[in-house]
């Protein structure tokens, strides 16, 4: 098939680069991405909160409480200073179990990092994010993110990312508007979104 191919497209030009000066199209200047990347949550209806460095395990606890959220299981490498006593630790060489997963009131984790022109939340399964499956089978997750992660445009999230890790790129609450353009959410992964932007000086 290929050889056949390849006879029919014959002997042809090099091709043409294509042009990436579309970085700053519809874009406002990056001068608070921190606050763009807030205001593109809430634009998703996830919920955004922001709290120092110093005050991340607290503000994890808080938002939990008003969630009325539990059980709830975070991926293996997540700092302990984030966690509280009777969360489960999912990691090691075996995949989760997805029943078992779907029994948690929540997923709470870290991100590889996030791109504040559209909003969304990149994970690529490293310490902190685990298996896909953690992120995406309880129907809560509350990801935090460090104002350091936060890139203006995507452009700039791919060349910092490593093409050959799986990567799960988040904008918002799983919702899809396939079905008579009704939105139904929680399709694809969690139904509710937390978002806790952590920053020197809040």
């Amino acid at each position: 098939m290929l050889r056949r191919v390849r006879l029919a497209v014959g002997t042809q030009p090099p091709g043409v680069g294509v042009p990436r000066d579309y970085r700053g199209v519809g874009a406002r200047p990056a001068d608070d991405p921190v606050g763009l990347f807030v205001e593109r949550l809430t634009d998703y209806r996830a919920s955004a909160y922001r709290c120092g460095a110093d005050e991340v395990g607290g503000a994890i606890a808080r938002i939990l409480g008003e969630r009325g959220r539990t059980r709830i299981c975070v991926p293996h490498g997540l700092p302990a200073r984030w966690t509280a006593p009777g969360w489960q630790v999912i990691g090691g060489g075996a995949p989760p179990d997805p029943v078992a997963l779907d029994a948690f009131d929540g997923v709470v984790s870290g991100c590889a990092l996030a791109i504040a022109l559209t909003g969304t939340i990149v994970l690529d399964s490293g310490p902190g994010q685990g298996w896909r499956a953690v992120t995406l089978v309880p129907d809560y997750h509350l990801v935090v993110v460090r104002a350091e992660q936060i890139v203006p445009a995507v452009p700039d999230a791919v060349a910092r990312l490593d093409a050959t890790r799986p990567m799960t790129w988040i904008s918002g609450p799983s919702a899809t508007s396939d079905i008579e353009f009704d939105r139904v959410e929680g399709v694809h992964g969690p139904r509710t979104l937390d978002v806790l932007v952590v920053a020197e000086g809040r």
